[in-house]
């Protein structure tokens, strides 16, 4: 059967799924996604997409508009007659770090019936080791495969990410089945890793955990770097020329969020538990990201004349709201965590951030129900003590700055978590800057 005939279904269309499914159609296949939630269908029949992605829309609506997508409500009706099911539902984390597999269970035992005999079910989402055990006993099916395929999908670069992966991943004790879905990427140039489940599933921890701790890492030398008077810009470019290092993930800034890394640490240091491993450096990669937070926090203290213990009175202007540039999404966001701690200590917050520009949904209304959200991003000068970059949008690089010092006033300070603008600018303009491990 050449691959370009072989149907797939997609169970979930949030970030993962969404993306998977659009993508698969965009090289070729026929996809049929399936979800829960009939707004959210009906939405992506009517081509709109939920989430902010770069190119993402794009592929979704050719794809429709070629045959080849399609979103159905419920897990059966994407996964009956698909010769190929991933499972792309979320997988929420406890307060000690376990993976919550009810989802994926479910997802299991609702699409058991209706598989055909000889189909693969992929585990797309991260799941912990031993996932595809779980699923096999869901399902109790003896003539069909369970696979795991790991996404490595950075927000914000995910359609690119997809079409043009580093590697691709598949975990299989079936041979026959790994193949299978080796064939969907036919066409995409890059390396094809075969091995079994748990390696696989481990991969997918160990690969951002280690992302994490660059990041960690090197948000710990920009700490230092303040101690000993060093400039971090600098060290960064020294160290990240090294070959062995590479300057990836060498970016200081208020700590990682979103909705992998965060996750996927725990993860590693409660699997690692699990089994009788005490994982101290990744807890200590944690320990770093929480200590970073706090050093922001100090850092918006200081620049308002205060202690960071009590900040009633203090008015902060935010820049970002979102974890990262390019994406939507709040969770884990180092900037909502600074700003949840702020209002804690008495402070007010307004803010500007693209994403929440427009017509806000009932998930992000509740969770900035507490900020003052401004229509244009100079307007989150007006009348406070401290300016703050929190996500390195483009367009804050280039932001009036003689205007900010006008409508702030004179030597307010920036605290700039990102190190996104340059500091004799600043001070030209007649403020005061603070940046992460700068001289």
């Amino acid at each position: 059967m050449p691959a370009t005939d072989i149907r797939l279904g997609v169970v979930g269309t949030g970030y993962v799924g969404l993306t998977t499914g659009a993508c698969f159609a965009h090289m070729g296949h026929t996809v049929v996604c399936g979800d829960i939630d009939q707004r959210k269908v009906d939405l992506l029949n009517d081509g709109q997409i939920p989430i902010v992605e770069e190119g993402l829309e794009q592929i979704v609506n050719e794809s429709r508009s070629s045959g080849r997508l399609s979103f159905v409500l419920g897990s059966r009706a994407a996964a009956e007659g698909a010769d190929i099911v991933f499972l792309c539902v979320p997988t929420p984390q406890g307060e000690d770090g376990s993976a919550d597999l009810s989802y994926i269970e479910q997802a299991a035992r609702e699409i058991a019936d209706v598989l055909k005999p000889g189909a693969v079910v992929v585990n797309k989402s991260t799941v912990p080791v031993g996932s595809t055990i779980a699923v096999e006993k869901v399902l109790q099916r003896d003539d069909v495969s369970v696979v795991s395929n790991p996404e490595f999908l950075r927000e914000g670069t995910a359609v690119d990410d997809f079409l043009m992966p580093d590697r691709v991943v598949i975990g299989a004790s079936n041979r026959a089945a790994a193949e299978k879905i080796a064939e969907l990427y036919e066409g995409i140039d890059t390396p094809i890793l075969i091995t079994d489940p748990s390696s696989a599933e481990t991969i997918k921890y160990a690969a951002n955990g280690f992302l994490a701790m660059k990041i960690s890492f090197v948000n710990a030398v920009a700490a230092m770097c303040e101690h000993v008077g060093a400039d971090v810009a600098a060290v960064v470019d020294g160290i990240g020329s090294d070959q062995r290092i590479g300057r990836r993930f060498l970016n200081p800034g208020p700590g990682w969020g979103g909705s992998c890394f965060p996750k996927d640490s725990r993860a590693l240091v409660k699997i690692a538990e699990d089994h009788g491993y005490d994982f101290s450096m990744m807890k200590g990669v944690i320990s770093v990201n929480d200590e970073q937070r706090r050093r922001m926090l100090d850092k918006i203290a200081k620049a308002a004349g205060r202690h960071q213990s009590d900040l009633s009175g203090v008015c902060v202007g935010a820049l970002g709201l979102t974890f990262k540039a390019g994406t939507d999404d709040l969770r884990e966001s180092p900037s909502m965590a600074i700003i949840d701690e702020l209002h804690r200590v008495g402070a007010t917050v307004k803010a500007f951030d693209p994403t929440t520009a427009g017509e806000l949904d009932p998930h992000q209304t509740a969770r900035l129900a507490n900020i003052e959200l401004v229509a244009e991003p100079l307007d989150v000068a007006n009348d406070v003590d401290v300016v703050c970059v929190f996500t390195e949008w483009p367009e804050f690089a280039k932001i009036d700055l003689d205007e900010i010092a006008l409508r702030a006033g004179k030597g307010t300070t920036i605290v700039d978590t990102r190190n996104l603008l340059d500091p004799d600018q600043v001070k030209n303009a007649g403020l005061r800057y603070d940046g992460v491990g700068r001289r």
